[in-house]
Order: C-alpha cells, then sequence, then structure tokens
C-alpha cells in the first residue's frame, strides 16, 4: 500500500483532472478520485458520489479508512455564473459539499493529515471593485460574502478538534481542460476559434479594453498542492498559485492564432454568451469534419462563455489590473513556475488531442 492516500474531490473539473494526473504519477501515492462522472484518465480508482448528498457521503467516505490528505476541487455554481458568486443558495451549497465530505471521512480517516482547498481572485473582491494590486495573503479578508469564507472558517473550526492541518491555495484564471466546466477559458477560446475557421474568417479578439492580469497552469496548482500536503511550513497557510508572468490577451492573441493556422484579425468585439450558442450547427460541422468527440457545443464549452466574457473584459473600455503575488509561496521553498504562453498552447493541444477540438 501506498504511504499517503490522497481524495480529490471534484476530480473531473479543471483543476481536480490535473491533480488526478499528477499524483498518479508520483511514487508511494495512492489516488481517490471523488466525482460524479468518471474521471478522463483510464485505471483511477473513481468513487462516484455527488457531495451534496449527505447520506451518500457518509456511507461512500466511510469506506475509505486510509485517505491521509485531501484536495477540495469540487465546486457548484449555477447557470448564470456571474450573478451566481453573490447568490447565498450557491454560498450555501458550496459548504455544505465541504461538510458533507469532513462529515464522511473524518470518523473513519484516522491517518488525515491534511486538507488542501481552492480560493480565487474573489477573495480580493475582483467581482465587487477594483484589485489592489499586487493582491497579497496577507491583507484581511475582503468584507463580502463568499463561499470561501464559510469553507475557510469550517476548517479552522473543525480543526481544533482534529490532528489534520490545511492550506488554501489562490489561483488565478486556471488553464487546463475539462467538458463543460463552468470556467474553462481553454474550451472558450478553441471552440471559438474552430467556429471562426470554419466560417473562413480571421481570428479576432472578441473582447474589451487592454488589462494585465495573469494565469494559473493547472499543472502548477497540482504541484503547489503537493507541496502543501508534505511541507510543514505550509500548514495551515494560504497561498496565492498563479504562473509568475503577466498576461494581456491583445499581446497573446496572435500566438493563438498561429496555432489554429488562422490569420490575425483586428479586435471585434463579441458577447459569446450572447451569440456563439446560434453558431450549434457551424459547430456540428467542426465535429463531423474533423471527427471530434460528439459533443455540442453548450456540452463542451458550458457557461465558460461567461467567464471568458469577463475574463476577456468584454463591453468594458478600460478594465483594471488584475495581479496577484506569488512572493509568499515563493519564499515558502515553491519556486516552480511557468510561461502562460507555452500554457495555452499546451492546453489547446491537450483538448485536440482529446478529439475536443479540431486540429
Amino acid at each position: 500500500m501506498a504511504d499517503n492516500t490522497i481524495l480529490i474531490a471534484g476530480a473531473t473539473g479543471v483543476v481536480g483532472a490535473a491533480a488526478v494526473e499528477h499524483f498518479t504519477s508520483l511514487k508511494n501515492w495512492e489516488v481517490v478520485a471523488v466525482s460524479r462522472r468518471p474521471p478522463p484518465m483510464q485505471g483511477v480508482n473513481h468513487a462516484p458520489l455527488d457531495l451534496t448528498d449527505a447520506e451518500s457521503c457518509r456511507t461512500t467516505l466511510a469506506r475509505l479508512p486510509h485517505v491521509t490528505h485531501v484536495l477540495f476541487a469540487a465546486l457548484y455554481e449555477k447557470l448564470d455564473l456571474i450573478a451566481g458568486w453573490r447568490d447565498p443558495e450557491q454560498m450555501a451549497i458550496n459548504l455544505a459539499m465541504l461538510r458533507n465530505l469532513l462529515d464522511g471521512l473524518e470518523p473513519s480517516a484516522r491517518g488525515l493529515a491534511h486538507i488542501t482547498i481552492l480560493q480565487g481572485t474573489k477573495a480580493y473582491g475582483t467581482h465587487i471593485e477594483p484589485m489592489r494590486v499586487p493582491a497579497k495573503e496577507r491583507w484581511p479578508r475582503h468584507p463580502h460574502e463568499n463561499f470561501y469564507w464559510l469553507q475557510e472558517d469550517l476548517l479552522r473550526e473543525r480543526q481544533q478538534k482534529s490532528a489534520w492541518t490545511f492550506s488554501i491555495l489562490r489561483p488565478q484564471l486556471v488553464l487546463g481542460y475539462a467538458v463543460s466546466s463552468p470556467m474553462n477559458v481553454i474550451a472558450a477560446i478553441g471552440a471559438y476559434a474552430a467556429v471562426m475557421r470554419e466560417l473562413g474568417r480571421p481570428l479576432c479578439f472578441p473582447g474589451g479594453g487592454r488589462y494585465v492580469n495573469g494565469g494559473s497552469d493547472s499543472r502548477l496548482i497540482a504541484r503547489a498542492a503537493e507541496f502543501a500536503a508534505t511541507h510543514a511550513v505550509a500548514a495551515n497557510q494560504t497561498y496565492n498559485v498563479v504562473n509568475g508572468d503577466a498576461l494581456v490577451w491583445q499581446d497573446i492573441w496572435p500566438s493563438i492564432a498561429r496555432h489554429f493556422d488562422m490569420p490575425h484579425g483586428d479586435p471585434a468585439p463579441m458577447n459569446l454568451t450572447l451569440e456563439m450558442p446560434a453558431f450549434e450547427p457551424v459547430w456540428r460541422r467542426v465535429v463531423e469534419r474533423h471527427g471530434l468527440r460528439d459533443l455540442s457545443l453548450s456540452d463542451l464549452v458550458g457557461s465558460s462563455w461567461q467567464f471568458t466574457d469577463r475574463a476577456f473584459a468584454y463591453g468594458i473600455e478600460a478594465p483594471h489590473d488584475s495581479v496577484m503575488s506569488p512572493i509568499k509561496l515563493r519564499q515558502a521553498g515553491f519556486a516552480d513556475c511557468l510561461d502562460t504562453e507555452d500554457a495555452l498552447l499546451y492546453w489547446l493541444t491537450k483538448m485536440q488531442d482529446m478529439r475536443l477540438l479540431p486540429v
């Protein structure tokens, strides 16, 4: 038996899928993938589970006494993505999911040593007002209601009676792959490019004004989760996890156009959320022409059109910069980093290799 067993909740999401792949590659680690649907990797120990079902959590998780670590990457988002971020019901469901997991796991997993949860830039109130730059973990909590605070408070309360420690990771604009994820900009970019190419159009940036932000490759987040799980310095700490460089969409757009062998056109603002669903017939032609997996545009992208409109600052002439400091995590001893342009192209290629996007 492996020395460590990590339970990855939300194993089919953008972060969860990368974490499953990473921890499966490590010696002396066993992975238990928890999700409603099977993870994309073959041969993974999958525990099918709906984390909103408290009774199922108690029954299923009681059979996992050997779990030593948890990465909680599960997330509930409503169809109206942006409005959901301030919705009390959505907050309550995300809190209940973590509580149900703890209630089911703690009584049997006596060797539980560490729990990692995820937050993000909303911890700095970016969905409410401009962020101070660069955002730092040492700042007081931004004064708004957020399920991040509810989950964090639950961990702090439970920890008083437990031997495990926890860490909080805060990524920004996560880059990875997943099907029908609510926040997968890679799928949205790839599908948008494929439709435009099918129509014989250049690849025009569909967003708003220029601003500086950053990205977090899901592979980097997985490696940071390993660091947090195995280093005492990370106990009860919060870390920003970003690639380490900067991202301006207009500057990186020509590279994306070259990736799809398309001409790079002038910016052409487009409300992806409202306009892209009308291209389902075009996407169907793309699927048939290139032999892709039989998924509709809606099945592939989900509500990520909303997230991508926001990431691209659609309709905003002068968006505010959004930059997170990586210094605390580096000073703790985790010096890994990734080039965001390379990361974007890597994940676009990955989705092409999986026959989710055309080459």
